[in-house]
């Protein structure tokens, strides 16, 4: 890294590894940027305090780190984080006022998760996961069946409907299965950098 271009201070843009939403943006100097990769939690060079800061040093709301790419002219850092909290000061998912929500099917893979962990009574999904395997996969060649049937046809909201209830109930099952939509998303970019 180039610490002498910027008084010895790089900004280091901070994105959530899962959601890939950017958190916030801090500034390193060497010894900042070195005691991250130590300790594997972000810390940042204070330009107020004038001192080293480990974010969550007080909130408990800590960046642990998951990986750190440079920038082609090496005066930039972008540091892919997994959040333990929220990471403004103030108490808002990230520094610009935005939630930091999961993207495409992975908010709703991460509600299903959520309630496999914390049973939510009378909850749908509660009950399919209840139901077994057996069940839930049945749910989900019913479930294609009549997304086939519904492609035949040429109403836009029942097929989308029909798409959706697909999806879920898919999603349920490799919940149940343990498995994750990022591990299904793994073996196609395999697939595809194979050929």
């Amino acid at each position: 890294m180039n610490f002498k271009k910027s008084n010895g201070l790089i900004p280091c843009i901070v994105q959530d590894e899962k959601t890939l939403n950017v958190l916030m943006l801090g500034y390193m100097n060497e010894e900042a940027l070195q005691k991250t990769m130590t300790d594997k939690r972000l810390t940042f060079y204070s330009r107020t305090k004038k001192r080293l800061w480990t974010k969550g040093e007080t909130s408990g709301n800590y960046l642990s780190l998951i990986s750190i790419d440079q920038d082609c002219d090496n005066d930039t850092l972008l540091v892919k984080a997994q959040p333990n909290g929220p990471t403004c000061h103030t108490g808002a998912d990230t520094c610009f006022g935005r939630k930091n929500e999961a993207n495409g099917l992975t908010f709703l893979e991460k509600i299903i998760c959520d309630r496999k962990k914390n049973p939510k009574p009378g909850s749908y999904t509660n009950t399919l996961l209840d139901s077994g395997i057996n069940k839930i996969a049945q749910k989900v060649g019913e479930e294609a069946i009549e997304l086939v049937i519904e492609a035949k046809d040429n109403n836009k909201d029942l097929f989308l409907n029909e798409a959706a209830d697909l999806m879920y109930h898919y999603l349920v099952l490799l919940a149940a299965k343990g498995h994750k939509l990022e591990e299904v998303v793994s073996v196609l970019k395999q697939r595809h950098t194979e050929k």
